[in-house]
């Protein structure tokens, strides 16, 4: 029962929802507010966007599709105005391009339409106990940057010549620094699949990312976990 310090913390935190269907927002305001959140709702991108600049959150649900400002557009400007609020997108584009521009962007998560509103309880959890989020258009690892507005890479202050899927791997190891991830969820955010064991597509790309990240440099970061995956991280020599 020691938890329930951290579970009455959670409770009470205010969220905001910007989602312009008015049946998922009363779903969504009802069911929240009925585990004990402060919920405060915005039906427009730009009205949530005001609601977020002026509201002291502790996470945003953004719908993708919205009126006013789309849900990209509230995210870029809410990262490039520094807020680091942790945002939990919701969109019915079930495609690896979209998610990885809502990672790129700042999400913090995302959540395919339609979704289990338990689903969506437990990641708001997850969020919230995870504290403020770090997102940044800069990510950096070791002497690797990331410019992800930009898709540029360097290390050591040197270009790397990656392609758009080389691109999105890394950026998917380095946001998870010192995680290792499966190639089965490798699989699906990359490259929007299902994880096929007869397939070596994970390992390929993989390969060929070490041979420009890894292969030139001294220090190795992107390392094999045997048996369970990958995981970009600096190891002391």
């Amino acid at each position: 029962m020691q938890a329930q310090p951290q579970e009455a913390r959670i409770r009470h935190m205010k969220l905001l929802i910007i989602e312009d269907e008015a049946k998922t927002a009363a779903y969504l305001h009802k069911g929240l507010t009925e585990n004990g959140f402060v919920v405060d709702v915005a039906r427009r991108g730009d009205k949530g966007l005001d609601l977020a600049w002026a509201g002291d959150y502790d996470l945003i649900i953004l719908d993708v599709m919205l009126p006013g400002q789309d849900g990209w557009e509230v995210l870029a400007r809410l990262r490039k105005d520094g807020r680091q609020t942790p945002v939990l997108l919701l969109t019915a584009r079930d495609s690896v391009q979209d998610r990885v521009k809502g990672l790129n962007l700042g999400a913090d998560d995302y959540l395919i339409k339609p979704f289990a509103f338990s689903e969506l309880l437990a990641r708001i959890r997850t969020l919230l106990r995870r504290g403020p989020a770090r997102q940044t258009e800069i990510v950096n690892v070791a002497d690797i940057e990331l410019d992800l507005v930009r898709h540029k890479a360097t290390r050591g202050g040197k270009r790397l010549n990656l392609t758009p899927k080389e691109f999105s791997l890394l950026s998917l190891l380095a946001r998870r620094t010192g995680e290792v991830l499966s190639r089965t969820m490798i699989a699906e955010q990359v490259w929007d699949m299902n994880f096929d064991s007869n397939t070596n597509v994970v390992d390929v790309h993989v390969r060929r990312l070490r041979s420009k990240v890894d292969d030139p440099f001294p220090l190795k970061l992107i390392h094999t976990v045997r048996g369970v995956g990958y995981v970009l991280e600096e190891r002391a020599s």
